[in-house]
């Protein structure tokens, strides 16, 4: 039986960075024979949680979907039915882009829970499957520095969000990224071109496959 996935790209860019991995990712899901929708979030209207607690009430019929019907709610239904969630996101002042955010409150609160699993401890998780996500992330800042100003802490309280939510989530990181096709362009001497290129020609292809590994590894996990 053929596995659905889904893949999300939270970059207003819709063929750079993020976009590239992403579309490796699905190739990788798709040599492992799955289904892949591919949505770009910024094509949609819609905000993150209005705390409305529609989810959370007691008799809720929300069943994991936010109740807010808007653009975005056949996607989020999507996610809850799928077999792997693939997102990316750019990284901007330290976090994932604001649609990412707005994304991530709409799908995981409306599947998050108050209530302690009395079993195993913690809190008791609402989905009663596992939907294996990955998520990822793309930057201009090199590894090192990245490391130095706490990235995968910070980043990676994203990932610990949907691992507690989905059941499973791991990260990908792509550093040092290029952000202009055209430097001469810009107001830019912060970043050395050649530098970026070197890195685009070397790294960025270890990346990609990376990309494509993670597709088509989520999408061969048994639960």
């Amino acid at each position: 039986m053929y596995k659905k996935v889904i893949i999300l790209n939270a970059s207003p860019r819709k063929n750079f960075n993020t976009a590239k991995l992403l579309k490796e990712a699905q190739k990788g899901a798709e040599s492992s024979g799955a289904e892949v929708e591919y949505f770009n979030l910024y094509d949609y209207s819609f905000l993150g949680c209005r705390s409305c607690f529609a989810c959370q009430r007691k008799g809720s019929t929300t069943e994991g979907i936010c109740a807010i019907k808007d653009d975005i709610r056949p996607i989020l239904e999507k996610c809850i039915n799928a077999d792997a969630i693939i997102i990316g996101s750019p990284v901007y002042f330290s976090y994932p882009t604001g649609v990412f955010r707005s994304f991530t409150e709409r799908l995981l609160f409306a599947n998050h829970t108050y209530m302690v699993d009395k079993e195993n401890g913690g809190l008791k998780r609402r989905l009663d499957k596992t939907v294996p996500t990955g998520i990822i992330f793309t930057m201009n800042c090199p590894e090192e520095l990245a490391n130095q100003i706490n990235y995968p802490i910070l980043l990676g309280e994203s990932v610990n969000n949907y691992k507690h939510i989905m059941g499973y989530a791991e990260g990908l990181y792509s550093y040092d990224t290029t952000q202009f096709a055209d430097f001469s362009k810009y107001n830019c001497d912060l970043f050395d071109e050649k530098a970026k290129a070197k890195v685009r020609e070397e790294q960025f292809p270890k990346d990609l496959q990376k990309a494509f590994d993670l597709g088509k590894r989520l999408t061969k996990m048994q639960f």
